[in-house]
């Protein structure tokens, strides 16, 4: 392959590249910033990370090995990309004073119902957030994203059995909480 035909190649190889990871944008923006805000509970932080987050996936998609889904590969490295950002000194020192809460971006069209449930909603939704992280991040995936156990068990390598007890205490947690509310 002479220069000429191999700067072709790259090219071409970079222009699907950037169109799958628009595509993966589009579909699943949205999902990845709801997943990194119950991480980081800030919305502008949460924007920034997801950022991040593409830029990495952008980076690594030669490592996608098609053994799962993208969309569970992506998760998997937001949930990682997240983890290491709670752990960094950026966040310890300087985020973790200003206990920001935002609220979770909504994936609703009906704006009327929002608003009549809006109450609740901002209840619950405090409730989540208060969870310990271990709990919050499975009842995200779970209920908000509508994943199965095996894959939530696949993004954030937990067993099946311990998400299901996880589950099971976050709901008791969280119907304690409704229950002082009202």
């Amino acid at each position: 392959m002479n220069e000429l035909e191999h700067t072709a190649v790259s090219k071409e190889f970079v222009t699907d590249k950037e169109q799958l990871i628009n595509e993966i944008m589009n579909e699943n923006g949205d999902a990845v910033l709801h997943l990194v805000f119950t991480y980081v509970k800030n919305r502008t932080i949460a924007e920034d990370l997801t950022q991040e987050i593409f830029i990495k996936c952008y980076e690594k998609l030669e490592q996608f090995n098609h053994q799962s889904s993208i969309k569970t590969w992506l998760y998997r490295v937001a949930s990682n990309h997240c983890k290491d950002y709670l752990r960094s000194w950026h966040y310890r020192k300087l985020v973790l004073n200003e206990k920001l809460l935002d609220f979770i971006p909504s994936k609703s069209k009906d704006v009327e119902g929002e608003v009549i449930d809006k109450s609740l909603e901002t209840s619950l939704t405090n409730a989540v957030m208060e969870l310990p992280i271990k709990y919050r991040e499975l009842v995200v995936l779970h209920y908000y994203e509508e994943l199965p156990l095996a894959e939530i068990s696949e993004i954030t390598t937990v067993n099946v059995n311990t998400i299901k007890t996880r589950l099971k205490r976050a709901r008791e947690i969280l119907k304690e909480h409704m229950k002082e509310e009202v």
